[in-house]
């Protein structure tokens, strides 16, 4: 199964779209949240309770997320090496780029795949590793991350 989830707080319909681009020959779940596309063939579900997504995380045998910190570490933490395409303040999808800085960063230390078009989704799906991976923490990269965090918050 993959699980792709958009968050709950914008619309990320590029990442959906792509999903229509894309022939699958296993489940698609998605989580939407007030996005109004619906990917063909995709179980679609609006907003899923914490807990909920964490059994879908587990379950799937790749994880596709936007890059907001808490669904990528979400995936991490439970033993997936996430797909991440980064939502674009060009694109009128976030109101900066906060997300495409960190998920380059995390992804240039070898713990994420980033892809930034979703054009290039479907490559990225098929050659997705199918067992969890357990991260080792890094304590520079939990040291960078924590100042970004604590600066993007300021």
């Amino acid at each position: 199964m993959i699980f792709a989830t958009t968050g709950t707080c914008e619309p990320f319909d590029r990442l959906l779209q792509a999903f229509d681009e894309i022939e699958l020959d296993e489940e698609l779940v998605v989580q939407h949240g007030i996005s109004p596309v619906r990917p063909r063939g995709a179980r679609c579900v609006d907003f899923l309770a914490y807990s909920e997504l964490v059994e879908y995380v587990r379950r799937a045998r790749v994880v596709v997320t936007h890059g907001g910190v808490g669904s990528v570490l979400t995936a991490l933490a439970n033993g997936k090496r996430p797909i991440v395409v980064p939502r674009l303040a060009d694109r009128g999808e976030a109101i900066d780029d906060h997300q495409l800085e960190f998920v380059r960063k995390i992804a240039a230390a070898g713990v994420i795949d980033l892809v930034e078009d979703p054009v290039h989704l479907g490559r990225r799906l098929a050659t997705a590793q199918a067992h969890p991976r357990r991260i080792a923490p890094d304590a520079r990269l939990v040291s960078e991350l924590r100042d970004y965090l604590t600066t993007a918050a300021a």
